[in-house]
């Protein structure tokens, strides 16, 4: 990550720019550097906080999307904010939806971009043979519609981490976590603007979850990234980056 991570009062976090505030939510494998490009678009214009989530630091008994929400929640009032942009990717996505329904008051508009909350197909539906660097290669790759976005470096990543006992525990209970905590009832609560960025190629998240969250949110807008897996942000950063340009400029009235 070439940003400078902050470290203060128990939140670890990156902050740049000035202007309206861009809340930036990561996945449960995707780290901070996922964001570059967004953060290197939006930082002149806006200004871009990107906490890190507690995965690893939560006690294990409690953790979960609530416990995550309730983390973002005490981290916007640490930073006296309110009525802010949240930007969430795969389980980030669903942090920002259990916290929107919470506490609507604090968010302007809400981006789902491979968001987890009515389903998810990560690691092929059962968790990955962890002493297999080529099995987890392989699954990195199908995050993506272009395999190369997997390199060698976000493979060793995410192989180091799953072959850490401590870690792996925590990634397994925030995934039934997240597959426990359904959100068809609720999205209907949800009538702030919110923008779906979706890659027409995701299968860890697959289009047709993008039409039901478009269904189900009754403020919602639905924009498709061609040739494009779980991570539009990573994989075609100026289409992204566009379709989210347009929706500030639209709800913001800039």
């Amino acid at each position: 990550m070439k940003y400078q991570i902050i470290e203060e009062d128990g939140f670890k976090y990156v902050e740049v720019g000035t202007g309206e505030t861009l809340v930036l939510l990561h996945g449960l494998m995707g780290e901070l550097s996922n964001w570059e490009n967004v953060i290197d678009h939006f930082k002149n214009n806006y200004r871009v906080l990107v906490p890190i989530l507690p995965i690893y630091e939560l006690p294990v008994l409690t953790l979960g999307v609530k416990a995550l929400s309730r983390y973002v929640h005490r981290f916007l009032k640490f930073k006296n904010l309110s009525q802010v942009v949240l930007i969430g990717n795969s389980l980030g996505g669903h942090v920002g939806l259990v916290f929107t329904t919470s506490h609507q008051e604090f968010v302007k508009a809400l981006v789902l971009t491979g968001s987890s909350g009515l389903y998810e197909n990560a690691f092929g539906g059962s968790f990955p043979r962890r002493e297999s660097y080529e099995y987890i290669k392989t699954k990195v790759e199908l995050t993506f519609y272009d395999p190369t976005i997997a390199t060698k470096e976000l493979v060793d990543e995410i192989y180091a981490t799953v072959n850490d006992r401590s870690k792996v525990i925590r990634i397994l209970t925030l995934a039934k976590s997240a597959i426990r905590h359904n959100m068809s009832k609720e999205l209907s609560k949800i009538t702030i603007p919110t923008s779906l960025i979706w890659g027409r190629n995701d299968t860890v998240t697959p289009p047709e979850v993008a039409e039901e969250f478009y269904s189900l949110l009754p403020n919602s807008e639905l924009n498709w990234v061609d040739n494009c897996g779980h991570v539009p942000m990573m994989e075609h950063p100026t289409v992204f980056n566009e379709y989210l340009d347009k929706f500030l400029n639209r709800i913001l009235l800039k």
